[in-house]
């Protein structure tokens, strides 16, 4: 049971067509070390999310954080 005067709320939300933008990605082949696919797939199961996203996620910072110097 509400309490008080209820008020509507205009929703703002995108919807989620829009929130599922596509990435400008390209495919590549890499030799990473056993022990370092272990530890991504380990995090990204503990993390619910993909392996490669992470490591994705890990190149594209270190790019950013040195592009620009």
């Amino acid at each position: 049971m509400p309490a008080g005067r209820l008020i509507k709320v205009r929703d703002f939300l995108p919807p989620p067509g829009s929130l599922a933008v596509p990435e400008d990605t390209v495919k590549v082949t890499i030799a990473l070390s056993r022990s370092s696919v272990k530890f991504f797939k380990d995090q990204a199961r503990r993390h619910h999310t993909k392996y490669q996203r992470m490591i994705r996620t890990l190149v594209d910072a270190y790019t950013a954080h040195y592009h620009h110097r």
